[in-house]
Protein backbone atom coordinates (compact mmCIF):
# COMPACT_ATOMS: atom_id res chain seq x y z
CA UNK A 1 0.00 0.00 0.00
CA UNK A 2 2.78 2.36 0.94
CA UNK A 3 4.23 1.64 -2.14
CA UNK A 4 1.11 2.68 -4.21
CA UNK A 5 0.79 5.98 -2.32
CA UNK A 6 4.52 6.15 -3.17
CA UNK A 7 4.25 5.88 -6.74
CA UNK A 8 0.91 7.52 -7.06
CA UNK A 9 2.70 10.58 -5.53
CA UNK A 10 5.58 10.14 -8.00
CA UNK A 11 3.31 10.48 -10.99
CA UNK A 12 1.65 13.33 -9.63
CA UNK A 13 4.93 14.86 -9.09
CA UNK A 14 5.72 13.87 -13.04
CA UNK A 15 2.72 15.31 -14.37
CA UNK A 16 2.84 18.12 -12.45
CA UNK A 17 6.70 18.92 -13.65
CA UNK A 18 5.67 18.02 -17.40
CA UNK A 19 2.95 20.51 -17.05
CA UNK A 20 5.18 23.41 -15.61
CA UNK A 21 7.61 22.59 -18.63
CA UNK A 22 4.98 23.16 -21.17
CA UNK A 23 3.26 25.74 -19.97
CA UNK A 24 6.74 27.56 -19.17
CA UNK A 25 7.55 26.32 -23.04
CA UNK A 26 4.59 27.85 -24.45
CA UNK A 27 5.27 30.85 -22.48
CA UNK A 28 8.57 31.22 -24.38
CA UNK A 29 7.11 30.02 -27.40
CA UNK A 30 4.86 33.15 -27.39
CA UNK A 31 7.36 35.58 -27.65
CA UNK A 32 10.98 36.30 -28.68
CA UNK A 33 13.62 38.79 -27.07
CA UNK A 34 16.66 40.13 -28.87
CA UNK A 35 19.00 41.86 -26.89
CA UNK A 36 16.50 42.21 -23.95
CA UNK A 37 13.47 43.47 -26.11
CA UNK A 38 10.11 41.17 -26.58
CA UNK A 39 8.43 40.96 -29.60
CA UNK A 40 5.13 38.74 -29.57
CA UNK A 41 5.11 36.05 -32.19
CA UNK A 42 1.22 37.06 -33.16
CA UNK A 43 0.40 40.28 -33.14
CA UNK A 44 -3.25 41.71 -33.57
CA UNK A 45 -3.96 45.38 -35.83
CA UNK A 46 -6.36 47.00 -37.25
CA UNK A 47 -8.28 43.86 -37.44
CA UNK A 48 -5.76 41.69 -38.77
CA UNK A 49 -3.74 39.12 -37.60
CA UNK A 50 0.06 39.36 -37.90
CA UNK A 51 2.51 36.37 -37.49
CA UNK A 52 6.23 36.74 -37.01
CA UNK A 53 8.56 35.76 -39.93
CA UNK A 54 11.97 37.02 -38.38
CA UNK A 55 13.71 38.71 -35.75
CA UNK A 56 17.45 40.66 -34.89
CA UNK A 57 19.31 43.27 -33.74
CA UNK A 58 20.64 46.11 -36.11
CA UNK A 59 24.08 47.48 -35.81
CA UNK A 60 25.32 50.44 -36.91
CA UNK A 61 29.60 50.57 -36.71
CA UNK A 62 30.29 50.05 -33.03
CA UNK A 63 26.64 50.78 -32.12
CA UNK A 64 23.55 48.42 -31.44
CA UNK A 65 20.78 50.92 -32.82
CA UNK A 66 17.95 48.68 -32.48
CA UNK A 67 16.46 45.35 -32.59
CA UNK A 68 13.34 44.60 -35.03
CA UNK A 69 10.93 42.15 -35.75
CA UNK A 70 8.89 41.41 -39.05
CA UNK A 71 5.68 39.77 -39.42
CA UNK A 72 3.04 39.12 -42.35
CA UNK A 73 -0.56 38.68 -42.45
CA UNK A 74 -1.30 35.33 -40.65
CA UNK A 75 -1.49 32.26 -43.45
CA UNK A 76 1.43 34.09 -45.45
CA UNK A 77 4.36 32.37 -44.40
CA UNK A 78 6.90 33.05 -47.39
CA UNK A 79 8.82 36.43 -46.63
CA UNK A 80 7.14 39.00 -48.96
CA UNK A 81 8.34 42.47 -47.91
CA UNK A 82 8.25 43.98 -51.16
CA UNK A 83 4.57 42.92 -52.30
CA UNK A 84 1.05 44.04 -51.10
CA UNK A 85 0.72 41.37 -48.49
CA UNK A 86 -0.16 42.60 -45.18
CA UNK A 87 3.08 43.38 -43.22
CA UNK A 88 4.18 45.10 -40.44
CA UNK A 89 7.87 45.85 -39.32
CA UNK A 90 8.07 46.72 -35.36
CA UNK A 91 11.77 48.64 -33.99
CA UNK A 92 12.89 49.08 -30.79
CA UNK A 93 15.62 51.54 -29.59
CA UNK A 94 18.53 51.08 -27.86
CA UNK A 95 19.28 54.87 -28.20
CA UNK A 96 17.88 58.37 -28.52
CA UNK A 97 17.69 59.35 -32.49
CA UNK A 98 16.40 63.30 -33.30
CA UNK A 99 13.34 63.21 -35.82
CA UNK A 100 15.30 64.99 -38.55
CA UNK A 101 17.88 62.68 -38.13
CA UNK A 102 14.94 59.93 -39.24
CA UNK A 103 14.03 62.09 -42.05
CA UNK A 104 17.47 62.50 -43.36
CA UNK A 105 18.37 58.89 -43.21
CA UNK A 106 15.16 58.09 -45.12
CA UNK A 107 15.70 60.01 -48.20
CA UNK A 108 19.31 59.72 -48.32
CA UNK A 109 18.33 55.50 -48.36
CA UNK A 110 15.51 56.05 -50.79
CA UNK A 111 17.53 57.81 -53.38
CA UNK A 112 20.15 55.05 -53.38
CA UNK A 113 17.69 52.47 -53.25
CA UNK A 114 15.54 53.84 -55.88
CA UNK A 115 16.29 55.02 -59.45
CA UNK A 116 16.00 58.66 -59.88
CA UNK A 117 12.45 58.39 -61.54
CA UNK A 118 11.22 56.44 -59.26
CA UNK A 119 12.12 58.60 -56.15
CA UNK A 120 10.72 62.04 -57.94
CA UNK A 121 7.36 60.16 -58.26
CA UNK A 122 7.36 59.64 -54.16
CA UNK A 123 9.49 62.64 -53.57
CA UNK A 124 6.09 64.81 -52.35
CA UNK A 125 4.99 61.78 -50.16
CA UNK A 126 8.25 60.29 -48.66
CA UNK A 127 8.47 64.77 -47.37
CA UNK A 128 4.98 64.18 -46.11
CA UNK A 129 6.24 60.65 -44.33
CA UNK A 130 8.99 62.19 -43.31
CA UNK A 131 7.17 65.29 -41.53
CA UNK A 132 5.93 62.54 -39.30
CA UNK A 133 8.77 61.41 -37.46
CA UNK A 134 9.34 62.32 -33.93
CA UNK A 135 12.36 61.65 -31.55
CA UNK A 136 12.90 58.25 -29.83
CA UNK A 137 14.23 57.90 -26.59
CA UNK A 138 15.95 53.88 -25.28
CA UNK A 139 13.13 51.72 -25.41
CA UNK A 140 10.39 53.37 -27.85
CA UNK A 141 9.00 51.96 -30.84
CA UNK A 142 8.36 52.19 -34.19
CA UNK A 143 5.41 50.12 -36.24
CA UNK A 144 5.67 50.61 -39.90
CA UNK A 145 2.69 48.66 -41.17
CA UNK A 146 0.88 48.34 -44.32
CA UNK A 147 -2.43 46.36 -43.97
CA UNK A 148 -3.08 46.20 -47.24
CA UNK A 149 -5.46 49.50 -47.88
CA UNK A 150 -3.23 52.10 -45.77
CA UNK A 151 0.89 52.51 -44.87
CA UNK A 152 1.21 53.36 -41.32
CA UNK A 153 3.80 54.99 -38.92
CA UNK A 154 3.10 54.63 -34.89
CA UNK A 155 5.40 55.94 -31.89
CA UNK A 156 4.40 54.04 -29.10
CA UNK A 157 0.74 52.93 -30.27
CA UNK A 158 0.05 56.54 -31.40
CA UNK A 159 -0.45 56.93 -35.32
CA UNK A 160 1.75 59.45 -36.79
CA UNK A 161 1.30 58.85 -39.93
CA UNK A 162 -1.25 57.20 -42.44
CA UNK A 163 -1.48 56.87 -46.37
CA UNK A 164 -2.55 54.67 -49.04
CA UNK A 165 0.15 54.46 -51.40
CA UNK A 166 1.42 50.85 -52.27
CA UNK A 167 4.44 52.21 -53.69
CA UNK A 168 5.89 54.26 -50.67
CA UNK A 169 4.67 51.19 -48.93
CA UNK A 170 7.13 49.25 -50.79
CA UNK A 171 9.85 51.69 -50.65
CA UNK A 172 9.61 51.80 -46.89
CA UNK A 173 9.75 48.34 -45.99
CA UNK A 174 12.72 48.59 -48.85
CA UNK A 175 14.82 50.37 -46.35
CA UNK A 176 15.33 47.30 -44.27
CA UNK A 177 14.40 44.60 -46.51
CA UNK A 178 14.91 45.33 -49.97
CA UNK A 179 17.59 44.20 -52.36
CA UNK A 180 20.13 47.38 -50.84
CA UNK A 181 19.07 47.48 -47.24
CA UNK A 182 20.50 49.49 -44.26
CA UNK A 183 22.14 46.33 -42.96
CA UNK A 184 22.27 42.89 -45.07
CA UNK A 185 22.40 40.69 -41.82
CA UNK A 186 19.17 42.55 -40.40
CA UNK A 187 17.38 42.11 -43.31
CA UNK A 188 18.40 38.30 -43.47
CA UNK A 189 17.63 38.28 -39.73
CA UNK A 190 14.16 40.19 -40.21
CA UNK A 191 13.23 37.46 -43.21
CA UNK A 192 14.31 34.32 -40.93
CA UNK A 193 17.08 32.96 -42.81
CA UNK A 194 19.56 33.21 -39.99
Amino acid sequence: MYTRILGARRAVQLSLLLAGLSLMHSAVASSVTEKGETFERTVEEHGQRYRLIGSGVFRYMIWTAYAGAYYQLEGETQPQPLSDVPRRLELAYFHAIDAPDFAEATTETLQKSLTAYEFSQLEAEVEAFNQSYQDVEPQDRYVLSWDGDTLRLALNGDTLYEGDNAELASAMFGIWLGERPLGEDFRDALLGKN
